[in-house]
């Protein structure tokens, strides 16, 4: 073999060494992307870490199984200068059943300001079995200073809960909801 084609060797394996590698990194960036996207959809679908489901209807009657106490939580991160509670009480309701519960948020900031909740149902088990009809999160909510807002969460829980094996002890789930300031707003 020719020093010539030595080198035409080892420049080609060069050179497909080097799409393997963009190939890759190209990969990783993209994956870097969608993790967030994909991850959301992955727990809205499975209702992973007590990730709550979305629905159109209740269902017409509530089911006759025993009633479920929930309890309301609310949080606020401290770089956002709001208020944030629960309004409504604690409620028992039998799967099937539609309730509509209420938070308040209040700026207690001199200034306007921008935030969007995340959510989470405790214990995870029952996440996929806490349907929520209408609800306030990953919507921006703007407030100016001193300004109040009454924000409604209207949900069920499936009657299939009930018949879950891995769910026929919960007798009390936890909705709660924690503000973070957005982007715009810090």
């Amino acid at each position: 073999m020719t020093a010539v084609t030595v080198s035409n060797a080892i420049n080609r394996r060069n050179r497909r060494l080097l799409a393997i590698i963009s190939l890759v990194v190209a990969g990783m960036v993209g994956m870097a992307y969608a993790s967030v996207p994909l991850y959301k959809l992955f727990c809205q679908v499975t209702g992973f870490g007590g990730t709550t489901q979305v629905a159109d209807t209740a269902p017409a009657m509530p089911s006759s199984a025993p009633p479920v106490k929930v309890r309301f939580d609310a949080n606020v991160n401290p770089k956002l200068s709001w208020q944030f509670t629960p309004v409504t009480a604690p409620v028992s309701l039998r799967p099937g059943e539609e309730i509509t519960a209420y938070y308040r948020v209040t700026n207690i900031g001199e200034t306007e300001s921008v935030g969007t909740s995340t959510f989470n149902v405790t214990p995870a088990k029952a996440g996929p079995y806490f349907m929520k009809l209408e609800c306030f999160c990953f919507t921006e909510q703007k407030l100016a200073a001193g300004e109040s807002m009454d924000m409604p969460v209207t949900f069920f829980l499936d009657p299939e809960m009930a018949a879950d094996i891995n769910t026929s002890d919960v007798d009390e789930i936890v909705l709660s909801y924690t503000f973070f300031a957005t982007v715009d707003s810090s």
